[in-house]
């Protein structure tokens, strides 16, 4: 019964999910994250990385820019993240700093998450979920290669 709240992780990797689909219209890689404080989103955003012609616009990035706008403060320390693809080491090292108190992901990523570079960049702190709605997730990223690919040919 629980997985049917609102407040549920499943039900906020959803609205993940949507925003890695507003990436995947864009030409984006489909990436989306949502931040959640006491229930609430009060951060959503997608990869924009070829639209700001800028590296760094992961969505993870985006989303913790944003809802530490949202909060006025540096820590999402009452806060969790919700992002369709595990973090890659740079954004693991901003949710560090940013003293995330949770981060629940889709889809692993065998080749650039935080895993297989440096596992224990996330704040000790953290607590980690992964494999959410994972399935989900890895579906986006193989439409989006599979188009890519299909274009290039």
């Amino acid at each position: 019964m629980s997985d049917l709240s609102i407040h549920s992780d499943e039900h906020f990797m959803k609205q993940a999910l949507r925003e890695a689909e507003k990436a995947l219209e864009d030409g984006e890689i489909p990436v989306g994250a949502v931040v959640v404080c006491q229930n609430r989103i009060i951060a959503r955003a997608f990869n924009q990385v070829e639209r700001l012609n800028d590296v760094t616009a992961h969505a993870e990035m985006l989303a913790i820019t944003s809802a530490q706008n949202y909060l006025g403060s540096r820590y999402l320390d009452e806060c969790s993240l919700y992002v369709t693809l595990e973090p890659c080491t740079m954004c693991g090292g901003a949710l560090y700093w940013a003293q995330i108190a949770k981060v629940v992901y889709g889809a692993s990523d065998e080749k650039r998450g935080y895993q297989q570079a440096n596992p224990k960049i996330m704040h000790p702190k953290s607590e980690i979920k992964r494999g959410l709605l994972a399935n989900e997730s890895e579906i986006l990223l193989k439409t989006f290669f599979s188009k890519l690919r299909g274009n290039n040919s």
